[in-house]
């Protein structure tokens, strides 16, 4: 796989960080450095975890589905894209920070925000598996992108509100898409 290909790939899956970090600095009366490298780490941390924990169990499997791989790696894909999209057009009620529990930089909460963010990266990691891609540079984008994009979040929300998130993320749904489809066509012979 090549490294825009993998590039895209972790600008696809960082999007619903970065709309996610989004919203939690738009809680925040000014800008908290800690808070958002804290956010980055979380976030990039678990993107990068995934799709270890994805293609790991991909390869336990690969004989089994190593004659349908292109359609499972489209078809998963496709459907987190989608699921992308959908999210970003479906209204969402606006979250504040109010108290110490329910801030989206609480430890307890950040985990598990990183966690529903990062679920689609291990689709994504059993999809390397069934391609047999090296896991190692992948993760390494994954998380450096995703650290990137949540810090940048964090920082765009807490000045400008959440005026491009929902954009992102269907952005970030779309490039998907295009990539399962890409795969795809390249083991049906179109390219």
């Amino acid at each position: 796989m090549k490294l825009i290909e993998i590039l895209f790939i972790a600008l696809g899956l960082s999007m619903d960080a970065f709309a996610v970090s989004a919203a939690s600095g738009a809680t925040m009366k000014r800008l908290h450095i800690p808070n958002a490298l804290k956010m980055g780490l979380f976030f990039g941390g678990f993107q990068a975890l995934m799709p270890v924990l994805g293609w790991a169990a991909g390869l336990s499997m690969k004989n089994l589905i190593a004659d349908w791989d292109h359609w499972i790696a489209f078809g998963l894909l496709s459907a987190v894209g989608g699921k992308m999209v959908y999210e970003a057009f479906r209204m969402k009620e606006e979250e504040e920070c109010a108290g110490e529990k329910s801030c989206p930089f609480n430890t307890g909460t950040l985990t598990v925000l990183a966690i529903a963010t990062s679920l689609d990266a291990l689709a994504v990691g059993l999809t390397f598996s069934m391609l047999r891609v090296s896991i190692i540079a992948p993760v390494l984008v994954i998380g450096l992108v995703t650290f990137l994009m949540s810090v940048a979040g964090v920082k765009l929300g807490s000045t400008g509100g959440h005026f491009f998130e929902h954009k992102m993320e269907a952005a970030g749904g779309f490039i998907l898409i295009a990539i399962g489809l890409k795969i795809l066509a390249g083991h049906l012979g179109f390219f």
